[in-house]
């Protein structure tokens, strides 16, 4: 998830800089949310590798 993410950004910035800033925007809120949809899942397995998955071995 997180190389979809860079590679979103990277389109943002390439569309950016060739000022098609419609394409850029968009771009650039696919990326984020990837970023913040991956990070929220690491988040909630790194909790649940902590708590739960400990207590089943």
């Amino acid at each position: 998830m997180i190389k979809w993410a860079l590679i979103f950004l990277v389109i943002a910035l390439i569309a950016g800089a060739l000022g098609f800033t419609g394409v850029a925007g968009a771009a650039m809120g696919i990326a984020k949310f990837l970023f913040w949809a991956f990070v929220a899942i690491a988040a909630l397995l790194f909790i649940l590798g902590l708590t739960v998955f400990k207590a089943v071995t």
